[in-house]
Parts: structure tokens; C-alpha cells; sequence
């Protein structure tokens, strides 16, 4: 099949898609905005109330862990097998569907007797979560040609503050006031929700009559058939890796070479969250320049990220340098990858997203298991060789497909 390259194919898309925008004012993008920042959260308010669950359920730290880990499979689920459906019924429908699911989940999980009730709950929550997913597709579909990398930006934004929200509100909540008052508070913020958007949320047509397994297995055809879906996909399950993997040795590096302790490990979560400040940035410079520059960019923030976590041993500071400019690069890239994902096929916007997203989580899982497998055989100079190499390879992904796709312009 003929290749493309990615910008032309995203404006001969749009043109032929017949959207110009009209639909995505800024009153319904700050309302689309402030949504995913409530629903970011649901999964994330865990992270730092962990230890008062396992006091309260009197459970050991290896049961609690079952909590934030279905409440991150049932996302990747959500993900994967919710929403496609966006292509084949109104997204509107699903999006309401999902946010009264999830808002049932946060009050189950508020009032959960058991630990083994409380996880239930969170799967169901990872699950209704993916809702994110399909504000972002019908974002994309609502945005002018011109403008749709500034609103994937901007959406990302509210996404990435939900994270870093949750992270830092579900420790002072549990401290302050218990732990289940974060889930009665996250129930309410959803709940408040819905009047708004009831009354500015468009409808957004069917864009395929598929049945549901034609409609899976349309994904596997699509990742073959679209050189841009191939390489953004690949590229963020690069930066994935890095991303997945420096989380998940953080703690143990911390504490082993400088002695510190949980609070200052979580307080490495504001810089590491500063992909916040560059997200609606990188939207516009894709916008005005192309997708090419700003994923390279990205990834070659993720090298230098590495190359100072290399220095970590002796200095702290470059465990918070080295965490911005991580994910600096990773949402720039992120931000670019999924404008153009989402504006290149108008009719199959929610299963690129999918196949998009899968590939995200994906790999995030594989870099939490190849950095812990790498810490523990050659301590932390082994986790910045597995970061490095993996974002090399997202270079080399970058710049081969690019430049095939160059070649048949």
C-alpha cells in the first residue's frame, strides 16, 4: 500500500471529513478540559493512600497492590474493548454511559467493607475511566484541521493536572479527613459534571456499521494498513518503556543510594509532572510546523533525561531534573502522536485512539518489568542503559519511518 506522509494525509483527511470546527467552541473545550481532569484522577487517587488501606483491611502490602493494579488493567480493558465503540454509536451516548459507571464506582469504592470489594470496584473504575479516550476522539472530530493539535494539547493538559491532582489531593484527603472522603469528593466532581454536559455535549454520528468482532479486528488491519498509526504507536511504546521504567525503580533507588523515604519519593511528582506546562505548546507548534519536529524533539528530551538520571547517585537534584525534561519530552511527543493519529482516518478516530492507547500502557507495563528486572541484576546504571535504549529506539523508529514516508511524498 502507497505510503503518505503523515501532515498531507491528516489535511487530505480533514477536508474530505467535512469538519471545520464549528462544533468546538471554548466554552465546551474548557468543559471537555476540567471533565478529564475529574475523570484522570479516579485511577490515580490510590498511589498515595496504599498504607491506610492496608491498615484499615488489616491486609498485607501484597493483596493491597491488587487495588491500583485492576484499577490499571481495567483501563488498559476499557481501552481496549470499550472504545472502538465510539466509531460505531454516538460518542455522547458512550461518554454518559461510562460517566455514570464510573461515578457508581467511586461510591462503591467509598463505602467498599472489604479490600476484596474496594478492588472489584477499581476495575470497574479503570474500566468507565477509558471515558477519557472518547472525549479525546470526539475533540479531535470537533476541531478544525488548523486547530486540532492546540485542542489535543489543551486536552492532555487537564488530563496530566487530573494525574498530578489526584496524586497529591488523595494523600492530603486520606491524612486529613480519611480515605474515603477522596472517593465520596471524586463521586461529587463527576456528578457535577453531567448537567453541563448534558446541555453543551453534541451528538457524533456513527462513523461505521462494523459488528463488534469485525470492528476488533479492524484494529489489527488498521496498524498493518497506516504508516503514521505504526510509528506513533511504536514511538510512544518507547517512551513508554522509559517512562514505566523510571517510575517503577524510583523508590527503591531513592531510598538505597540517598536514604530518603516515601514523602520525598512522591515529591518528585511535581517535576514530574511538568509535561503539564509544555502540552498546549507542543499542540501548537505541531499545528504550524508539522508532527515530525515535535516528536523528535520529545524524544530527544527523554535521551537527555537519561543521560542526567545517570548522575542521580551522586546528586538528588538530577533525579528532578532528569524527571522534567522525562516528561517534557514524553507529552510532547504524546501530544503530537495523538493529533496526528486522530485526524489522519475521520472514520476510525476512536479505534486509532485505541490501538494508540494500548500501546501507551503497554509500555509502561514493559518498562516497569525491564527496569525492576534491570535494577535488580545491575542496580541503577542498568535502569538509565534500559531508559537510553529504549528512547534510542524510539529515534530509530522516528527517523526510518519518517524518512520512508519522505521518499513516497
Amino acid at each position: 500500500m502507497r505510503e503518505h506522509t503523515d501532515e498531507a494525509r491528516a489535511r487530505r483527511a480533514a477536508t474530505h471529513s467535512g469538519d471545520d470546527g464549528a462544533g468546538l467552541g471554548r466554552a465546551l473545550m474548557t468543559l471537555f478540559t476540567v471533565f478529564v481532569f475529574a475523570t484522570a484522577g479516579t485511577i490515580h487517587f490510590q498511589t498515595p493512600m496504599l498504607a491506610e488501606l492496608g491498615r484499615e483491611f488489616a491486609a498485607e502490602p501484597v493483596a493491597v497492590a491488587w487495588v491500583p493494579t485492576l484499577s490499571f488493567g481495567g483501563f488498559l480493558a476499557g481501552s481496549l474493548l470499550l472504545v472502538p465503540l465510539g466509531d460505531r454509536y454516538d460518542k455522547r451516548t458512550i461518554v454518559f454511559l461510562k460517566l455514570a459507571g464510573l461515578t457508581a464506582s467511586m461510591i462503591a469504592m467509598a463505602a467498599a467493607p472489604t479490600l476484596a470489594v474496594l478492588a472489584a470496584a477499581s476495575f470497574l473504575a479503570g474500566v468507565c475511566a477509558s471515558v477519557s479516550q472518547d472525549v479525546i476522539a470526539l475533540t479531535a472530530e470537533l476541531a478544525a484541521p488548523g486547530e486540532r493539535g492546540a485542542a489535543i494539547g489543551t486536552l492532555l493538559s487537564g488530563l496530566f493536572v487530573g494525574i498530578l491532582f489526584a496524586r497529591l489531593a488523595g494523600g492530603f484527603v486520606a491524612a486529613e479527613l480519611g480515605w474515603r472522603w477522596m472517593y465520596v469528593i471524586s463521586a461529587a466532581m463527576l456528578a457535577a459534571a453531567a448537567p453541563p454536559l448534558a446541555a453543551r455535549m453534541p451528538h457524533a454520528p456513527a462513523r461505521t456499521q462494523l459488528a463488534y468482532a469485525a470492528l476488533m479486528r479492524s484494529l489489527v488491519r488498521m496498524l498493518r494498513a497506516r504508516a503514521d498509526l505504526r510509528r506513533a504507536s511504536a514511538v510512544q511504546f518507547m517512551l513508554g518503556i522509559c517512562y514505566g521504567g523510571f517510575w517503577a525503580t524510583l523508590a527503591p533507588m531513592m531510598t538505597s543510594l540517598h536514604g530518603v523515604g516515601p514523602a520525598a519519593v512522591g515529591l518528585v511528582g511535581i517535576p514530574g509532572a511538568a509535561g503539564v506546562l509544555v502540552a498546549r505548546a507542543a499542540g501548537r507548534w505541531m499545528d504550524r510546523s508539522g508532527v515530525a519536529p515535535v516528536v523528535t524533539t520529545g524524544i530527544l528530551l527523554v535521551m537527555a533525561a537519561y543521560v542526567v538520571f545517570g548522575l542521580a547517585g551522586l546528586f538528588v537534584a538530577a533525579v528532578a531534573v532528569g524527571a522534567a525534561l522525562q516528561d517534557c519530552g514524553l507529552r510532547a511527543a504524546m501530544v503530537a502522536n495523538q493529533a496526528l493519529i486522530t485526524g489522519t482516518d475521520p472514520e476510525a478516530r476512536s479505534r486509532s485512539n485505541t490501538v494508540f492507547a494500548v500501546h501507551i500502557w503497554g509500555g509502561n507495563a514493559t518498562g516497569a518489568f525491564v527496569a525492576s528486572t534491570a535494577w535488580a541484576l545491575a542496580g541503577w546504571p542498568g535502569v538509565v542503559a534500559s531508559g537510553l535504549a529504549a528512547s534510542l529506539a524510539a529515534l530509530a523508529v522516528q527517523r526510518r519511518l519518517g524518512a520512508r514516508a519522505g521518499r513516497t511524498r
